[in-house]
């Protein structure tokens, strides 16, 4: 029986853990690898897995948080290996310049219209709430206000009647932690 992570009562569901444990194998076989080549497990596929949920399964709460920690931890050694050959820094840090201006123009365009809406029939992510973190996250960008990589992986909107495309809001929103992991 395993116990890398605490479960739920029999009653309650978890992640399955068995698709737990084979993405944290894939992801120390990845990590330990000396190869400098691309890797099947990098930080931005740990921040978009997900794994099916079945009863008695893996506590949620646990393994985002493990995740986060492996996602921080990739990070570093992405950055290291991009530093590792002459010019390297420049590049990585163009890279982080050029996505960090692609979020700010999509910021500036006017509150209301930053994203695209849905239909009136589907809901969504409240604009009100989306326009207020896009300003918040613009005060980080542009002015060095305060803000932590959890601020952005823990925001939550309420869903509304049409609201703003979902999928465009959480792209830009791992676009700021892409961002922010490359200049930590």
């Amino acid at each position: 029986m395993s116990t890398t992570f605490p479960r739920t009562r029999k009653s309650r569901r978890g992640y399955n853990v068995d698709q737990v444990e084979d993405f944290l194998e894939d992801a120390r076989r990845a990590y330990s690898s000396e190869l400098l080549g691309p890797s099947v497990v990098t930080a931005q596929s740990i921040r978009t897995t997900a794994f099916a949920m079945q009863k008695g399964g893996y506590s949620t709460t646990h393994v985002d948080a493990a995740l986060e920690r492996l996602e921080d931890a990739f990070a570093s050694r992405e950055r290291d290996r991009a530093f590792a050959p002459p010019g390297g820094d420049a590049e990585w840090y163009g890279r982080a310049r050029g996505t960090a201006q692609e979020i700010l123009d999509r910021l500036a365009r006017p509150v209301g219209h930053r994203f695209s809406r849905v239909s009136v029939l589907t809901r969504a992510y409240d604009v009100k709430q989306v326009d207020a973190f896009a300003d918040r996250l613009v005060d980080y960008f542009q002015h060095g206000k305060p803000m932590s990589i959890d601020d952005v992986r823990l925001v939550a909107f309420t869903a509304t009647r049409r609201g703003y495309n979902e999928s465009q809001v959480d792209l830009l929103l791992d676009n700021v932690i892409d961002v922010m992991l490359a200049v930590r």
